[in-house]
């Protein structure tokens, strides 16, 4: 595999990681959110509440993941090790078989930098680079928010549109900066379904949570599966953790071997 081209499928790896998680727990079920009265003054008002209501709030959380990653229709299976500093930092570790490390990332608001052992090469780019696999509209936040199956605040605005959903649940529907969403949201105020459109540009994104477990006391996405389309770029990655924990100590050991040049 020539250098440019692993270095990308290890970046694409860090970023898979970054969009959802499953635990070996026992499953929830999703029951109608008893934080929402039919009786409020301003239904909607309401309903925008219950979610932010039911957002899992975190210091820091950790992970390990078997993810499943296709790219442009060529898959591949790692296990990733993932730590949060909420708001400050997202650590992966990916290993490939017999627990060999082959690559990590250290992503910030303003930066991602990914080590490649295997070809002892680094990349160092603005965040702003992850849009060359995510839309634009991707940002930090937007990751953390993701990850552990939180709705995006932006997206919860008075001016989108609200109508009911199979299930009793709802979809949210209206555009951000110009581009298209749609938030489908379930019975129980937790989110189902993230989905951004630019058809101009050529991007779509669609994360979509389909089981929820309750891990340390939080509710969150068990089964998360993303669908990422930049231009000539399709990424689509199946994520399956094996532990989850929040709130726990943490480290996040990371530096640029000596000796490793910059990646092309």
């Amino acid at each position: 595999m020539r250098r440019n081209m692993l270095n990308k499928l290890l970046l694409t790896l860090c970023l898979a990681a970054l969009f959802g998680c499953k635990a070996k727990k026992q499953l929830v079920v999703r029951k109608a959110d008893s934080t929402v009265t039919a009786k409020a003054v301003n239904p909607m008002l309401a309903r925008l509440e219950a979610i932010r209501s039911k957002q899992t709030v975190f210091n820091t959380f950790s992970g390990r993941a078997k993810t499943k990653l296709t790219i442009d229709g060529k898959s591949n299976d790692v296990t990733l090790n993932i730590r949060i500093q909420h708001g400050k930092k997202i650590w992966v570790s990916i290993t490939a078989l017999l627990g060999i490390e082959v690559a990590r990332a250290q992503i910030t608001p303003d930066s991602v930098v990914v080590v490649n052992r295997l070809q002892r090469v680094y990349l160092k780019k603005p965040f702003s680079y992850i849009n060359n696999y995510a839309s634009r509209q991707v940002n930090y936040q937007t990751v953390e928010s993701l990850l552990v199956g939180n709705a995006i605040n932006e997206l919860l605005s008075e001016n989108g549109k609200i109508e009911s959903a199979p299930g009793g649940g709802i979809t949210i529907t209206g555009n951000l900066n110009e581009i298209a969403y749609r938030l489908l949201v379930g019975i129980d105020s937790k989110v189902t379904q993230t989905s951004f459109a630019n058809a101009p540009a050529r991007q779509s994104l669609q994360v979509t949570n389909s089981q929820f477990i309750q891990a340390d006391n939080k509710i969150i996405p068990s089964q998360i599966n993303i669908l990422s389309n930049v231009r000539d770029k399709s990424i689509e990655a199946s994520l399956q953790y094996n532990r989850t924990e929040f709130n726990q100590p943490l480290e996040y050991p990371f530096s640029i071997p000596d000796g490793f040049e910059p990646a092309n």
